[in-house]
């Protein structure tokens, strides 16, 4: 295939988190390739000027309007347009001038820049889980209206949609593969004495906290269950997950003739963020490539429930449907903060999501409103069950 005559213009949701920065990497080693034109971060002003002054986007915004003057003072000066608040972050996703949108900011705030990204005919590179867990049929809907194909970020999702390709038709079921996290081997009965230090070591993948405690729970494996629904047209029973302590494959197809096909390659994220970035095509810069006779035995194995109850309570709230995926997605945030900051046991994650899922009434088919509010309403329970169990611990 032809090499792209002009660099593809490109905006970074999320540049100073854990995939925007390994998107840089990308741009970087792919010289003329990408163009970046628009940057955003949460609210870390000093990181985002320095990526500012490195890449001379047209567009910076922060999440957090407060962190607004710091932003403008630094990059004062060099013609670099600023913005905040979700305003800002729309700005930054339907820039005239960008083609591809890669959506990597956590939480579920990413949903209407990635709405609006859509509307306005961007390609959509989408790492976030949280928007499609909340509100896929709003994502896939826009998709469908706008003639996009979404390209997936996740190393799970990019794999199927590296192996799907023209078999949708025939597919059965997918098979996510999870590495277990950091107690995998750990006896059930010991998990609720760990800490979030040894929740943070995981075995295979360099992530973020918040992803790297879901990994521990197997949370982020649900969540990607809710994300392959939409991402694939699918349902809930049709996705299952089992654990590959490797991380080597990345996921599995079944099709309807009992062929299974697999996508291999090494545990590090630049690979799918770069297929996200460059597909069609797939350009010769490589970050490893699996060497069979080195990587020893592929094993796998069904996850334990009662090790993991997190992702039970996900595929539960994929099939209640409406709004009880974004009020699940909100109460684990809470949650996994708890824990990281010392208020609840590790073991006791599962035990506040199941709380607000438990009190949370899910409305159908519900409209982005609705879903803000479920998200909303699903923190707010988590902060009382929280504050709440604090108090009495």
């Amino acid at each position: 295939m032809a090499k792209r005559s002009q660099a593809k213009p490109i905006a970074i949701l999320g540049a100073t988190g854990s995939i925007g920065t390994q998107a840089l990497e990308v741009v970087d080693a792919a010289p003329g390739r990408f163009r970046v034109v628009a940057l955003t971060a949460q609210r870390n002003a000093a990181a985002l000027a320095a990526l500012a002054r490195r890449y001379r986007p047209r567009l910076v915004a922060l999440a957090d309007p407060d962190h607004l003057p710091t932003l403008a003072s630094e990059l004062s000066g060099l013609g670099i347009e600023v913005a905040a608040g979700t305003p800002g972050l729309v700005a930054a996703a339907t820039l005239p001038a960008c083609e591809l949108v890669l959506a990597a900011s956590s939480g579920v705030a990413g949903l209407v820049p990635i709405l609006e990204a859509l509307k306005a005919g961007k390609q959509l590179a989408l790492a976030n889980k949280e928007p499609l867990v909340a509100g896929g049929h709003l994502v896939m809907d826009q998709a469908r209206r706008a003639g996009i194909t979404i390209r997936p970020v996740d190393s799970e999702h990019s794999a199927i949609f590296q192996v799907l390709g023209q078999g949708r038709p025939y597919l059965r079921r997918i098979l996510l593969t999870a590495s277990g996290g950091a107690f995998r081997d750990l006896p059930p009965e010991c998990l609720a004495q760990v800490t979030p230090e040894q929740a943070l070591a995981h075995p295979t993948w360099h992530m973020g906290p918040k992803v790297t405690v879901d990994s521990a729970t197997l949370m982020n494996k649900g969540l990607e269950v809710i994300e392959a629904q939409w991402l694939f047209g699918v349902g809930v029973d049709q996705v299952a997950v089992v654990l590959h302590r490797q991380s080597v494959v990345h996921s599995l197809v079944e099709f309807v003739d009992g062929s299974v096909v697999a996508q291999l390659s090494l545990p590090d994220m630049r690979l799918p963020i770069q297929y996200a970035l460059s597909y069609p095509e797939r350009i010769p810069v490589t970050w490893g490539a699996v060497d069979l006779t080195e990587v020893g035995p592929l094993t796998f194995e069904k996850p334990e429930l009662t090790r993991y109850p997190c992702l039970e309570l996900a595929y539960q709230a994929a099939r209640a449907g409406g709004t009880m995926p974004a009020a699940m997605s909100a109460a684990d945030e809470v949650a996994v903060q708890a824990f990281l900051s010392g208020i609840i046991g590790f073991t006791d994650i599962a035990s506040l999501v199941a709380a607000v899922m438990g009190r949370h009434r899910p409305v159908p088919d519900p409209s982005l409103e609705q879903v803000l509010a479920a998200d909303a309403e699903g923190r707010s329970i988590a902060e009382q069950e929280v504050s709440s169990w604090s108090r009495f611990s």
